[in-house]
């Protein structure tokens, strides 16, 4: 994964917010994947079809967070849900 990357999250692929945090489903696999509340903002901002440097730029006006610290836990976390299928780069 690169911040040049958008990603595009599969149709079988479900969210649902529990509390502050939000649940991933996939419906194909059984998958399930939590995501605390700075992961559940990373996933709406993906859900809006934004690119992953997009979101870089965005959370730092709604979190008190280091740029680069920002950007490394977004690839992260993105890698990790590519992995999963849970979302696909495009």
């Amino acid at each position: 994964m690169k911040l040049t990357n958008g990603v595009t999250i599969p149709p079988q692929v479900m969210a649902r917010t529990v509390g502050d945090e939000t649940v991933i489903l996939d419906l194909a696999s059984g998958t399930y994947f939590g995501l605390d509340p700075i992961g559940a903002r990373i996933w709406a901002l993906m859900g809006e079809g934004r690119a992953l440097a997009e979101i870089c730029a965005t959370m730092p006006e709604e979190y008190e967070v280091e740029r680069e610290q920002l950007e490394a836990d977004v690839l992260r976390l993105t890698t990790e849900l590519a992995e999963r299928g849970l979302i696909v780069p495009a």
